[in-house]
């Protein structure tokens, strides 16, 4: 969509209704939602500015239950809105964000949620130069996160985390995705002056020493595809033209397989809704392409395509 510039997805789907698909829009201001079956513009929320429900370049969302999360690069906070109201429950980060890009979510503990931020801030953001080696142990913030019975938002800061070694830092970051039952987090690396990566790192801010194969381009969005119990497979984008979509095994982290698609190119996010909607039986990979369209993958097609786990199926 010309004068938008797309750059994160999202999905929510309420019970017994369509999904939703939300984009953040960087320079629209707002966000842009979609029928994700039939990909129909069915509204939008938001504009310029600094209030609630007003955005200052937005890149990053996520969304956890009823719950919509958009980080502000420029705003330097994470607000919080209810769906599908658009309701703005409160804002958090402000005063330890610098220059936020990315967001998880980990919704497996039970006394509330907690949400991972990178931020990517540089000591010259013009020319690329990064910050003193020992400012790369703020590039993840943490949070927790609930909302409280009289539908208050509380959010509490958990310190930073980022690995200062040559192999494990994290130099120029963006997109974030974990997986709960085994303890991890992949985070993407983009800097290619040391080679575009995802570095492995546990839910708790180690660096566990494991880079995946470098790609050709930077790495931008991750996702977990999730199969069962414990299968299942890592998306992650190699931003070329066209754009390189990696699958890695979701236990060992092997290599996979590969696709492109023959219209997706220069992708930044990509959301994953694994369950059966009307048009994609068994789930479907959204995908940004050029920053003003999205594409939408049968995950059905690409199990079958690329000989993936039958779990995947199920």
């Amino acid at each position: 969509m010309a004068g938008e510039e797309m750059d994160s997805l999202a999905v929510w789907q309420n019970t017994g209704q369509r999904p939703w698909l939300i984009a953040s829009a960087k320079e629209g201001q707002r966000l842009l939602l979609f029928d994700a079956d039939s990909g129909v513009r069915i509204g939008a929320s938001g504009g310029p500015g600094t209030g609630p429900g007003q955005f200052h370049r937005p890149n990053g969302v996520a969304v956890s239950g009823d719950l919509l999360f958009v980080v502000e690069r420029d705003g330097q906070r994470v607000q919080v809105i209810h769906l599908p109201d658009f309701t703005v429950l409160g804002d958090f980060g402000t005063g330890e964000l610098q220059l936020p890009y990315g967001i998880w979510i980990d919704a497996s503990a039970p006394e509330g949620l907690v949400v991972y931020v990178t931020d990517s801030f540089m000591a010259d953001f013009a020319a690329a130069q990064l910050p003193p080696r020992e400012r790369l142990a703020e590039r993840i913030k943490r949070y927790r996160v609930s909302v409280d019975a009289g539908g208050r938002l509380q959010a509490g800061y958990l310190g930073a985390f980022g690995d200062t070694g040559d192999a494990g830092a994290l130099r120029m970051v963006e997109s974030i995705a974990g997986d709960p039952a085994h303890g991890r987090l992949l985070i993407a690396e983009e800097d290619n002056r040391v080679g575009a990566t995802l570095r492995e790192y546990s839910l708790d801010g180690r660096f566990l020493g494991r880079n995946l194969p470098p790609f050709e381009d930077d790495a931008e969005g991750v996702v977990l595809w999730p199969c069962g119990d414990d299968a299942g497979y890592w998306v992650a984008v190699d931003q070329l033209d066209p754009t390189r979509f990696h699958l890695f095994e979701r236990t060992t982290l092997k290599p996979a397989g590969s696709f492109t698609g023959a219209r997706t190119a220069l992708t930044d996010g990509v959301a994953l809704h694994p369950r059966a909607t009307t048009r994609f039986p068994h789930g479907v990979l959204f995908a940004l392409n050029r920053d003003h369209a999205v594409s939408a993958f049968d995950l059905g097609n690409l199990v079958r395509r690329l000989r993936l786990a039958p779990a995947c199926l199920e």
